[in-house]
């Protein structure tokens, strides 16, 4: 916890340095804070009561000297504003932070061991500071600890947490670590999760799944357009079909009405046919009556001629003598 002493002459942050000026051993110390930070960003981009910082000095009173900052690699505090005065921090000086000790630290454990599962341990535990979170990808068997490993604050003594990831009521978010892609790197790197377990996605990964929606989304309006221009393609094939089907129906029909004017002119044709063969049986008959006529005239005329014959001979006269 922090005890604040009036009769300390404390720094302004014109006053202080910047940093220890101690080198990172490793270029993670730098990344996997930094990742942190920008997941942070994009979950609480909205919000402007935290702060992360990355390799910062933290100036205390807690210490020897508040003079002497403790640079964690990365830390968060909430109940601060993002920027300070409308600036960026050089450092973080609790004093100036109204004693606003920070609610997490991480220390990753490089080549060089810095003290972490002691000094730094105590230091933390003084301060106040709530979790603190050591991850050791390369020298766990060296200094006897697991890779990643978190401590939470209990009546002034860090108790180790079980699990990975962990969650962090009193921060909202749980830490963990698992094996992803960053910067081109395929390795194990420390994420942000939900209560859940559900690890949050980098600002690559967002930027990737908002390509991979945008890009499905592109897919969906082109299959939308296909569909469309399908379905306006069968639109056209059903009119033209409909057209040919008017079409074959008015030709069919031109053809019955052929069919029936032609069935119309037989019709007429045979009437005709039936008139004149009619009208040529009764000229035959009409022949026939007059041969017949003629005939009884003929026969007529020989009955005269052969009565004639026979009153002439009844006379004694001879026709053929006349």
């Amino acid at each position: 916890m922090v005890n604040y002493n009036k009769l300390l002459n404390l720094p302004s942050s014109d006053e202080l340095p910047d940093s220890d000026n101690k080198p990172v051993d490793h270029e993670i110390q730098v990344i996997i804070p930094n990742l942190l930070k920008q997941i942070l960003n994009l979950l609480w981009g909205d919000r402007q009561d935290w702060f992360f910082g990355v390799n910062m000095g933290i100036y205390h009173t807690t210490g020897s000297n508040p003079r002497i900052a403790i640079v964690p690699d990365g830390f968060l505090s909430l109940g601060v504003t993002r920027l300070k005065n409308d600036n960026l921090r050089p450092s973080y000086i609790l004093w100036e932070e109204n004693y606003i000790v920070p609610i997490l630290v991480l220390e990753i454990v490089s080549k060089t061991y810095g003290d972490e599962y002691d000094q730094k341990m105590i230091d933390y535990a003084r301060m106040g500071v709530l979790y603190y979170v050591i991850y050791n990808p390369d020298y766990s068997k060296r200094d006897k600890h697991k890779r990643f490993e978190v401590y939470h604050l209990r009546n002034g003594v860090y108790q180790p947490q079980v699990g990975n990831p962990v969650w962090m009521p009193e921060i909202g978010l749980g830490i963990g670590s698992e094996v992803g892609s960053y910067e081109r790197c395929q390795r194990e790197w420390l994420y942000w999760y939900d209560s859940q377990g559900n690890r949050f996605m980098t600002p690559e990964e967002k930027t990737l799944q908002q390509q991979q929606r945008a890009e499905q989304e592109r897919q969906r309006a082109e299959q939308e357009r296909q569909r469309a221009q399908q379905e306006r393609q069968r639109a056209q094939q059903e009119r033209q079909r409909a057209q040919q089907e008017r079409q074959r129906a008015e030709q069919q029909q031109q053809r019955a009405q052929q069919e029936q004017q032609r069935a119309q002119q037989e019709r007429q044709r045979a009437e005709q046919q039936q008139q004149r063969a009619e009208q040529q049986q009764q000229r035959a008959e009409q022949q026939q009556q007059r041969a017949e006529q003629e005939q009884q005239r003929a026969e007529q005329q020989q009955q005269r001629a052969e009565q004639l014959e026979q009153m002439l001979r009844s006379l004694g006269i001879e026709p053929e003598q006349l």
